[in-house]
């Protein structure tokens, strides 16, 4: 006998046991997606008792990732809790949206221990700091001196442009190859300015 469990068995009225259980949360809206994909959106305020209740009664006990939206022009940030359950093999993802300045949220580190790697990571990409997380420092731009890289806000070819020199590069082997109609001619730079400007007009 096959220890696989049927789809049948594993989520039959998933939407409907789902809503049951969320009516022990305030400011939860379910967004039914698909069977095994369902969305939350959740006021912030509500979201760690949120997490716990699926943590705990739910049988979400993995935290997969948490990712980051910056909605630029509503001035606001998108964080998507994505949980996981084994036993039901279903992924909640949940949504709240807390504002770009000052950027602050609560750490769920306390509820999900894998939480700390991916604060950490937007902390460093968006510069959301989470408040109670153990790991608020850079861990892949150590070097790094410019703002966070992944705000929409953020120009990197000015920055480049600003840190960096262009150089001539431009030896034998790429001349013998402009030579037969290949490589190329146009410097960088002037191929974004001249699209650009074409852009402009």
């Amino acid at each position: 006998m096959s220890n696989e469990i049927s789809t049948e068995l594993v989520c039959p009225d998933i939407s409907q046991w789902l809503c049951h259980l969320l009516r022990e949360v305030d400011g939860v809206t379910h967004n039914n997606r698909f069977d095994r994909r369902q969305r939350l959106d959740v006021e912030s305020d509500a979201l760690p008792a949120l997490l716990t209740l699926l943590q705990g009664k739910g049988s979400f006990v993995h935290l997969s990732a948490i990712s980051c939206v910056d909605w630029i022009k509503e001035n606001e940030f998108e964080l998507v809790y994505h949980v996981w359950s084994y036993e039901m093999k279903v992924m909640v993802s949940a949504h709240i949206r807390i504002p770009r300045a000052p950027g602050r949220y609560l750490s769920v580190y306390d509820i999900y221990k894998p939480a700390g790697f991916f604060e950490r990571d937007i902390f460093e990409m968006y510069g959301v700091y989470f408040e109670g997380s153990p790991w608020m420092e850079k861990f892949i731009l150590t070097e790094w001196d410019g703002p966070p890289p992944m705000r929409k806000e953020f120009d990197s070819e000015a920055w480049v442009g600003e840190h960096f020199d262009w150089q001539d590069y431009h030896p034998d082997w790429l001349k013998d190859i402009e030579a037969q109609g290949g490589g190329i001619a146009i410097r960088p730079d002037e191929q974004r300015f001249s699209r650009k400007a074409k852009d402009e007009c």
